[in-house]
């Protein structure tokens, strides 16, 4: 088995990529996560996805590293973590009745070879038509302010959609494992 790191310190990709069962170790990447200017959300999320592998490379020259990022997209604005309990409720006032695309960057650098593996995975939420009362109830019961797009898909915020589409749904909450398995297998792990 190769040594599997997860450049990342977020608590639900680690709790997707327990779901395959190997053995891994996370390690905090620490980079500057600042959109360049013109970049686009599929090459901002790319460009995250590598850089986060690289950083972590650096500190296990060994190492075959996954690295990850996720922006959410509405009316081609990028979407952050509201971060604040207003701007959640902006955000998703905002998203109301209609449609966002998510944007998760995927990345499997082997850091002996210096080989990646990069895509953009979509998925895009249909939003119910939300009122200011059902927004608030939310808010105050999930606090998702460390989500892109202000919601807790694997929680309470499923309430919040009429319908979801993509291919995996976990890229929603911020690890495509379908593509993530089939970059695995690329590299020489079999994950079954």
């Amino acid at each position: 088995m190769k040594n599997l790191i997860l450049a990342s310190s977020s608590p639900f990709r680690r709790v997707l990529l327990d779901r395959l069962g190997l053995p891994y170790r996370c390690i905090s990447p620490g980079i500057d996560e600042t959109p360049q200017p013109h970049e686009t959300p599929e090459a901002l999320v790319q460009r995250l996805a590598l850089e986060k592998a690289r950083a972590v490379a650096r500190q296990v020259p060994q190492g075959l590293i996954i690295g990850s990022d996720q922006v959410a997209v509405l009316d081609g604005d990028i979407i952050g973590k509201p971060l604040t309990h207003e701007t959640a409720r902006c955000q998703l006032q905002r998203a109301s009745g209609r449609s966002v695309q998510f944007l998760t960057g995927l990345c499997l650098l082997d850091a002996r070879t210096g080989e990646s593996q990069v895509e953009a995975v979509p998925f895009r939420v249909h939003f119910r038509t939300l009122s200011d009362r059902m927004i608030e109830h939310y808010l105050q019961r999930e606090q998702p302010y460390q989500c892109a797009g202000s919601f807790k898909s694997e929680g309470l915020g499923i309430a919040l959609f009429e319908r979801l589409e993509g291919d995996d749904p976990n890229s929603l909450i911020g690890l495509p494992l379908i593509r993530l398995i089939r970059m695995l297998e690329n590299a020489g792990v079999e994950v079954l």
